[in-house]
C-alpha cells in the first residue's frame, strides 16, 4: 500500500470511529481526521494521482465543516479544485462552487469574486458552457463593484458582453458594453477605451439587424463622449449602417478593409463583421 493509501485508510478510521467522551471528543476526532486527509491528499499529489488527491481534500473539508472550521474548509475546497482541474473540470467546478459558497457565508466577498472569475474561466475554456460562464462573470462583476473594485468589475462585465455577442444575445452584450462605458466616463485610466466599447456595442446593434437602434446609439455615444465623433470607429459604424441600408456589400467590404489597414481587427470583431456582411447579402437577395 502506498503512503497516500495508508494515510487515507488512517483518516477513514479516525473519521468513522466513535469517540467515548461525547461532542467535544467528536469535534477533536473530526479535526484529527481532517488533518490526516490533508496529509493523504498531499501524498497523492506527490504520486501525481490528482483525482485521488481531490477526493481526499474533499473529505478533509467535510471533517473541517463538522468541527466548524469553515474558513479552513473553504481553503481546502480550493485545494480540491486545483487537484481536479487538470483531469476533471466538472468536478473542479463543483468543489469550487462549494468554496465560493463558504466564502460568501463568511463575508469574504473579494475572495468569492476572485474565485467566481476562476469558475467563469473554467466554464468558458474547459467546459464550453458559455451560459454558466456569463452568469459567473456577471456575478463576479457585481461583487467586485460592491467592493469598490470598479476596474476589475468592468473587466468581468466585458467578458459577459464578449460571450453574449458570440452567442448572438446582442441585447445583453449591448447592455454590458454600455454599462462599462458609463462606468469609464471621466476616468483618466479607462477613457481611452470608450471608443472601443462604443464600437463593439454599435456592431452588436447592427448584427442584431436593428439599424434604427444602431443610428440612435451612435448619436448617444457621441453625446456621452464628444471625442468619439469622427474617430475611425465612429466613421466605420456610420459607413456600415449606410452600406447596410443600401444593401451595398462591396462598399461594406471596402470600408472594413480600409479600417483594418490602420486598426487590426481581432477575431471577435471579425466574427461580428462577417455576420453583418451576411445580413447585407440577405438584404440584397431579398431586393433581387
Amino acid at each position: 500500500m502506498s503512503d497516500a493509501r495508508s494515510l487515507l485508510a488512517k483518516a477513514d478510521k479516525k473519521a468513522n470511529s466513535s469517540g467515548p467522551f461525547g461532542l467535544f471528543a467528536s469535534s477533536s476526532r473530526f479535526e484529527e481526521a481532517g488533518d490526516v486527509y490533508v496529509e493523504a491528499a498531499n501524498a497523492f499529489r506527490l504520486e501525481k494521482d490528482l483525482n485521488s488527491a481531490g477526493k481526499a481534500f474533499e473529505k478533509a473539508a467535510e471533517m473541517q465543516l463538522k468541527s466548524e472550521a469553515k474558513d479552513e474548509a473553504a481553503n481546502t475546497y480550493i485545494e480540491a479544485y486545483k487537484s481536479y482541474r487538470k483531469n476533471d473540470p466538472e468536478e473542479s467546478a463543483r468543489v469550487l462552487i462549494q468554496a465560493i459558497t463558504l466564502f460568501t457565508q463568511r463575508g469574504q466577498f473579494r475572495r468569492a469574486a476572485t474565485y467566481t472569475q476562476d469558475l467563469a474561466t473554467l466554464y468558458e475554456t474547459e467546459l464550453n458552457d458559455l451560459d454558466r460562464a456569463m452568469d459567473a462573470y456577471d456575478e463576479a462583476g457585481e461583487w467586485l463593484s460592491n467592493d469598490g473594485a470598479e476596474s476589475l468589475a468592468n473587466k468581468a462585465w466585458l467578458k459577459v458582453a464578449e460571450i453574449a455577442a458570440i452567442k448572438e444575445d446582442y441585447p445583453r452584450a449591448i447592455a454590458k458594453y454600455e454599462q462599462v462605458a458609463r462606468n469609464s466616463l471621466g476616468n483618466n485610466l479607462t477613457k481611452w477605451s470608450l471608443k472601443d466599447y462604443f464600437f463593439k456595442a454599435g456592431l452588436c446593434h447592427i448584427a442584431n439587424k436593428d439599424i434604427i437602434a444602431a443610428k440612435r446609439a451612435v448619436e448617444e455615444y457621441t453625446d456621452m463622449d464628444p471625442t468619439f465623433f469622427q474617430t475611425r470607429e465612429q466613421v466605420l459604424l456610420s459607413d456600415i449602417i449606410s452600406a447596410y441600408e443600401d444593401g451595398d456589400q462591396e462598399r461594406f467590404t471596402d470600408k472594413v478593409f480600409q479600417f483594418d489597414q490602420f486598426s487590426k481587427l481581432d477575431k471577435w470583431k471579425t466574427t461580428l463583421l462577417l455576420r453583418i456582411k451576411s445580413s447585407i447579402q440577405e438584404e440584397e437577395d431579398n431586393i433581387l
